[in-house]
């Protein structure tokens, strides 16, 4: 089954690797043990039972080693590994060529980076919030200098009004040319 797989489509140097990594960990768990330490776990039979319980035991072992390779390239098969791995080596290649994309990609670099924008953003508005209090101040000055002038202008007012009745008085006096120049 895992022949016709790599008849049908080529076998890339990922899918090799995975492969490879499967049979180093299988082999690394299902390692024969040698015969003295087997001859020690069965020390209570004949050196002839040992051996042929030992020849077994690599049998069973390699046998169980042939069927979970077998079993293995089976399941890559089904599930599409190579497919997968591909299109995986295919994403790797396009974040190569596209100039955007960094390898090097350092969290630390991305957390300074993000930290100084923050501040960056802090100060300006900082900076804003100073200039609209600037503003504020400024035109608060003006609202005052207005509301001054508009008492100043009403105590004007009073005092047009007091020359214009002491002026109409006088002018009852005989004076009436007064009284027409103000008017």
């Amino acid at each position: 089954m895992g022949k016709k797989h790599e008849i049908d489509t080529p076998v890339t140097s990922r899918q090799i690797d995975l492969k490879k990594s499967f049979k180093l960990a299988v082999r690394s768990l299902l390692t024969s043990c040698s015969r003295e330490e087997f001859r020690e776990c069965f020390s209570r039979f004949t050196t002839a039972e040992q051996d042929y319980l030992h020849r077994l035991f690599i049998q069973v072992i390699t046998s169980l080693h042939g069927n979970i390779e077998d079993e293995f390239e089976s399941l890559c098969v089904e599930t599409q590994v190579g497919l997968v791995l591909d299109n995986v080596e295919q994403l790797l290649e396009e974040q190569d060529l596209d100039p955007l994309y960094s390898k090097k990609t350092n969290i630390v670099e991305i957390s300074n980076f993000l930290s100084m924008k923050k501040m960056e953003e802090i100060q300006h508005l900082k900076d804003m919030l100073k200039t609209a209090e600037e503003q504020n101040r400024v035109i608060q000055g003006r609202i005052d200098v207005l509301r001054k002038g508009v008492q100043d202008a009403s105590g004007m007012a009073d005092a047009v009004k007091k020359l214009r009745s002491e002026c109409r008085s006088y002018g009852t006096d005989g004076v009436n040319e007064t009284l027409d120049i103000l008017n």
